[in-house]
């Protein structure tokens, strides 16, 4: 089964055994929610967060990228 990596500010070096690209996109989704949970109130306007999936090979798949914004 391929391996696939989650990177925010922090890179993954254990990774994760999924079947395929679909997979991966759909567990770094809900990884996201969870992370960005676990910083309410400290995600301000003004800052952008990510999550980079890559492959086995550390080649980049997807990037989730989240920013904020005062508007007004």
């Amino acid at each position: 089964m391929p391996k696939y990596y989650f990177n925010t500010s922090r890179t993954d070096d254990i990774g994760e055994e999924l079947p395929d690209d679909a997979a991966a996109w759909k567990e770094a989704t809900l990884v996201a929610g969870e992370l960005f949970k676990d910083i309410d109130g400290k995600f301000q306007p003004g800052q952008e967060w990510s999550l980079e999936v890559t492959d086995a090979q550390r080649r980049p798949l997807y990037l989730i990228v989240i920013s904020a914004k005062k508007m007004g």
